[in-house]
């Protein structure tokens, strides 16, 4: 379900953030920095949940959360730019990607290393549905801490929704398998389309059912 939350005006922030500094925050390329260039109109560090800003309890994977609007020149945008921006801030992030056609939210889950709890793993991003700019915003639900926060905001990007006792690592690994095995199926239904072999057909459509099987069981 796609909803655009509205956040508590304590915890605003509104902080323009210069392309350039990401180019010092991260090792970038000049085709990198390219994405910039031409897909960003501005960035702005909107707003900053903290305990201080939500009298909340911090924990060790979400100390803080912050929500990033991105205005775009167009209305195309690329996870590689996302990641650039992940990539470069510390903290747990959550996009909202403004575009002249609507807003769209986009996140990756983001959890410390297991190796080294200073640094950040970034997953897949997940994104809403395209929403009209006059979309209403809902209340978010604050529970005991920041996590739940950001776990509230994160299963409404996911395809697949959490089973009973599910942890947010397992939701995150098994939507991670539904949309390569997704990726996968869409794959294998182009090839068949266009085969003319008919016994590359059949083993296509071996291999299609077998992904069909394992997609349903994931989502189930």
């Amino acid at each position: 379900m796609t909803v655009l939350f509205e956040y508590p005006k304590k915890a605003y922030f509104g902080r323009i953030v210069p392309k350039s500094k990401f180019y010092e925050h991260a090792s970038i390329s000049a085709k990198q920095k390219e994405l910039f260039v031409k897909q960003v109109e501005q960035i702005t560090w909107e707003y900053k949940l903290a305990p201080e800003t939500l009298n909340l309890n911090a924990t060790h994977d979400v100390p803080e959360l912050q929500i990033f609007k991105i205005v775009l020149k167009a209305n195309e945008y690329s996870n590689d730019l996302l990641r650039l921006i992940d990539q470069a801030v510390k903290y747990p992030l959550i996009f909202e990607i403004y575009s002249e056609n609507g807003i769209k939210v986009a996140a990756a889950y983001k959890r410390r290393s297991e190796a080294n709890s200073d640094q950040w793993v970034l997953g897949s991003y997940y994104h809403s549905d395209l929403l009209p700019l006059q979309t209403t915003r809902e209340p978010l639900e604050y529970s005991l801490s920041l996590s739940s926060v950001y776990e509230q905001i994160l299963k409404t990007l996911l395809p697949l929704k959490g089973r009973q006792n599910e942890k947010i690592d397992e939701l995150i690994i098994r939507n991670d398998l539904f949309q390569k095995k997704t990726l996968e199926l869409r794959k294998i239904e182009k090839k068949l389309n266009v085969e003319k072999q008919f016994n590359k057909k059949v083993e296509l459509n071996s291999t299609l059912k077998n992904l069909m099987r394992d997609i349903e069981q994931i989502a189930a």
